[in-house]
């Protein structure tokens, strides 16, 4: 039987770092229930050119928006300078191969991607970022360099964004609560905690009683 969380996200996603806060109180609402939290990364966006300037423009409204709505911090002038290229994937793979190696440090490492992201203006696009960052949470670097960099990385990565799109989910955070092969939609989209901790409760309950 299994019984879980599964918080789709994207560590590059303005909201999923506004939802971090709740994301992360509802995981310990389940953990009292013996409920676990697994991620699935969906692969927010996939960009080979720099961003210009009206990009930037545009996003950081976005990230203006998510603090309005969240109170989640960002700074502004630091992130996403000249010549950074916002490819999502990177990341995502980091957080496949966390999930590999150790995966209780999973959430603890989105967590610090996004620290790194949205609040000290880190390139974490670059695997060399991505690796130091993982250390930080506890991995093995060499190791986490070699698991992130093979084609198994890859794979696994690209096989969530694929059962992501599968199953129509477009937009970011999702959270989703499984028991016996049976998905319940918690919320796609960013709703606060006073909202959905009493959904999750409902759901734990019908849950515990088969």
């Amino acid at each position: 039987m299994t019984t879980r969380l599964l918080y789709v996200m994207d560590p590059m996603c303005s909201w999923c770092w506004g939802f971090a806060p709740v994301i992360e109180a509802l995981a310990v609402q389940a953990a009292a229930e013996e409920v676990g939290l697994h991620l699935v990364v969906g692969g927010l966006r996939s960009q080979r050119e720099p961003l210009d300037a009206a990009g930037r423009v545009r996003i950081l409204g976005h990230w203006q928006a998510v603090n309005a709505a969240t109170g989640q911090l960002f700074d502004y002038e630091a992130g996403m300078p000249p010549g950074f290229v916002y490819d999502t994937e990177p990341a995502c793979r980091a957080l496949v191969t966390a999930r590999v190696l150790d995966p209780a440090r999973a959430w603890p490492l989105a967590q610090a991607i996004q620290r790194a992201f949205y609040q000290q203006g880190v390139d974490v696009v670059r695997a060399a970022q991505l690796a130091e960052l993982a250390e930080t949470e506890g991995f093995e670097r060499d190791a986490f360099a070699r698991h992130f960099d093979s084609a198994e990385a890859r794979a696994t990565t690209e096989a969530d964004f694929t059962w992501v799109q599968n199953l129509g989910i477009s937009g970011f955070p999702t959270l989703l609560a499984e028991h016996e092969g049976r998905l319940a939609l918690l919320t796609n989209g960013y709703q606060p905690l006073e909202v959905l901790a009493p959904l999750l409760d409902r759901w734990l309950q019908r849950a515990r009683h088969g």
